[in-house]
Formats: C-alpha cells, structure tokens, sequence
C-alpha cells in the first residue's frame, strides 16, 4: 500500500528546486504533517523508480515530463493537449493520474500580472513549457500568436497543438520575429544567453514581458528589455498551488481549505 503522506518532486539537476519550500509551507498552512523530498532521477532511471515510489503524488521537473506523461492511466485536459505532465497522483484506486499544472499556474501568474487579456503573444522558445504557454494563452482568449525560436522548424508540434486550439500561430527564428505583440512569454532555461541583436529586436516588438524563468533574475531577456518585465516566480506558485489540491483531494479544480491563507504562506516561503 502506497504511503499517504509523502511527495516528492523528480528531476535531474534538482538540488535547485524550490518545490520543498512551497510544498511544506502549504501543508504546515493546512495543518498536515506531510512530508516532501527532492530525488534526483534521470530519464534512465524513471522507470524503476517509479515502480518502487511509495509517494502520494510527485512534482516533476526537466528532463521527466515526457516519461511522467507516458506512465499514466489518466491525464488531464492540459497534459492530453502538451503531451507531458508536472503532476503524478497516486492517491485513489483509480490508477496513476497525470496532469500539467503549469498551463494554469502560468494562466493564474499572468492574470496577476495584469496581462492575462493580451490579443497578440510571442512565445520565446520551443521546447515543453512553450507548448503549454500557448495552451495557457489560448485559455486567456490570444487570438495570434508567434513563436520565435533559435530552431523555429522544430515547433511543428506546437504548431499542431495550436490548429487543435484553433489558434492562428506561425514560427519564425529569433531574427525574423517582427510582428508587434502585446505580450512576451519566453520559455527559456535560467540562464540561457541571446545574442544582443536578438534581445533588442524581440524588445522593440515584445511589449510587456513575462519571463518563465526567475533565477538568475534579471534573465537575459530582461536585461533588455525595455518595458515592464516579471519574473517567472508567480508562476513556480500558482502551478505548486494546483498541484496542492491534487495531492490533498485529486480534484485540481477543488479550493483548499482557507486557500487564500495556503497562498499567502507559499509565497511568504519563496520570499
């Protein structure tokens, strides 16, 4: 029988992750003695660790969401259309479900930002967090986006995600990206570097930009920009929120319990 009060978040590298700070904040908030650990586990080794977890629900990062996907039952609406999954939820005698909390806690974090009705989007990048931007973005009613990418041939299955939505999208490379947008989101690693010439032109079009990532802060991007720029640590929160209800009930659209306490106590954790 599976132990019902332990998570965990997986991942490789993982020693970065902060999952430990929100999930514990949120469960000391709700007055659960729950405990959540970091386990590094590569690609190779998800398959065995996985058949031995005796966690509740596990958080996944990079590079796992693939396998995360493939080892469901069931998956949500978010992951059925990304293709991978951040949230495994082993709670009920369902089989194991899957979800991508990240399309929603980018939506939430957006919303907060003040740009959650853009029309017109720009998504830097074209790995797994783009295609969940764009769901996101498609949520919020964009009705254009563009990705722009270092590779922009390999978005085709974005592009295919986005004719399911319904969404007018086309991908261009970095240098090509031209067309005015109300909205930025890139979706590069921490860290990763632009060519300035790339920084400045994605800046004169990009309008307000939300940066997934948050450390080092101010991202590349962000260096450059020259309008208002947010960080990606509203979103780090609002999708450990959802994964929070999953884990407590494995209904992600049921509110916990003084929900707006539990988030005031996560985000006090990221500080």
């Amino acid at each position: 029988m599976r132990r019902l009060t332990v998570a965990e978040v997986w991942g490789d590298p993982i020693a970065h992750s902060r999952s430990p700070e929100l999930h514990l904040a949120a469960y000391r908030a709700l007055g659960l003695d729950w405990e959540f650990q970091r386990r590094r586990v590569s690609p190779d080794a998800f398959a065995r660790e996985f058949s031995r977890t005796a966690a509740r629900g596990l958080a996944i990062t990079f590079p796992l969401k693939d396998e995360a996907f493939g080892a469901a039952s069931w998956r949500d609406r978010r992951a059925e259309l990304t293709g991978v999954a951040n949230t495994l939820y082993f709670g009920d005698a369902t089989g194991v479900r899957a979800y991508n909390t990240d399309v929603g806690g980018l939506a939430i974090a957006l919303g907060e930002a003040g740009v959650g009705d853009a029309e017109s989007v720009r998504i830097v990048g074209s790995g797994a967090t783009t295609t969940s931007a764009l769901v996101a973005v498609s949520e919020l009613g964009a009705s254009r986006v563009e990705i722009a990418a270092r590779r922009p041939e390999r978005a085709g299955a974005i592009l295919s995600v986005a004719d399911r939505l319904g969404l007018e999208t086309r991908a261009v490379a970095l240098d090509d990206a031209s067309q005015t947008v109300d909205l930025t989101v890139a979706t590069l690693p921490g860290g990763a570097e632009l060519d300035p010439d790339h920084v400045d032109g994605l800046a004169s079009t990009g309008g307000v930009l939300f940066d997934v990532a948050y450390s080092p802060w101010p991202s590349a991007l962000a260096r450059g920009w020259r309008s208002e720029a947010h960080h990606g640590l509203g979103m780090l929160l609002h999708q450990a929120v959802l994964q929070v209800r999953i884990f407590c009930s494995g209904d992600v659209e049921r509110e916990l319990p003084g929900e707006a306490r539990v988030v005031r106590a996560m985000r006090d954790a990221l500080g």
